[in-house]
């Protein structure tokens, strides 16, 4: 009965001192532990702090974000109210007011990374003035542009509204709007700008 109990003991004996460290005891032949060194000035300026895009109180660059409405309606408006005017085989029209400007504008620091966007919606106030039926026409209304966001102008609509009529038949409003949406492309410039000037804030 001893024999057996001795017999069990052993093995246990064994297993607890198989088990070794990957480092046991320090050898002749181990790398010698690293000593602490006081930095000075020209390591300090050697290794600067690595940069980072948030605030002061976001040095980790984890998540914040900005609002920048103030700044992108001011800017649209200044961009799309220095449209050139355009003229057209039978009449000549500009826009010269902003009237709605409505949206968001935001840039976002993530894993201290920048990233910006927007999304709004423009009413532009046109007048022009078309040789219709040899008689002279003034013409005023609003191009419509409905909701768009970042990084897509290229699908950009225009939509023509006429503030009054005047007797137009639906031929010459048809005209008239044809030759409005002309204006998409200067747009277009000015909003490429804005996104430009956006991504650099």
């Amino acid at each position: 009965m001893e024999e057996t109990a001795a017999a069990a003991a052993e093995p246990a004996a064994e297993k607890a001192t198989s088990y070794r460290y990957w480092v046991r005891e320090a050898t002749g032949d181990a790398a010698p532990l690293p000593a602490p060194r006081k930095l000075d000035a020209a390591d300090v300026a050697a290794n600067p702090a690595p940069g980072t895009l948030g605030s002061a109180w976001n040095q980790a660059g984890t998540w914040e974000e900005k609002n920048l409405n103030s700044w992108a309606n001011s800017r649209i408006k200044d961009l799309l109210g220095s449209l050139d005017p355009l003229e057209f085989s039978t009449g000549k029209a500009s826009v010269y007011e902003v009237s709605r400007c409505s949206g968001d504008a935001f840039l976002v620091i993530v894993r201290n990374k920048k990233r910006v966007g927007y999304t709004y919606e423009l009413s532009l106030k046109f007048k022009g003035e078309w040789v219709i039926k040899e008689e002279n026409k003034k013409v005023k209304g609003h191009l419509e542009i409905p909701e768009f966001s970042y990084g897509e102008l290229e699908d950009l609509e225009v939509n023509v509204r006429f503030s009054e009529e005047k007797d137009l038949s639906s031929d010459e409003k048809a005209q008239i709007c044809k030759d409005m949406k002309s204006f998409l492309a200067p747009i277009q410039e000015k909003l490429h700008e804005f996104e430009k000037e956006l991504k650099e804030r």
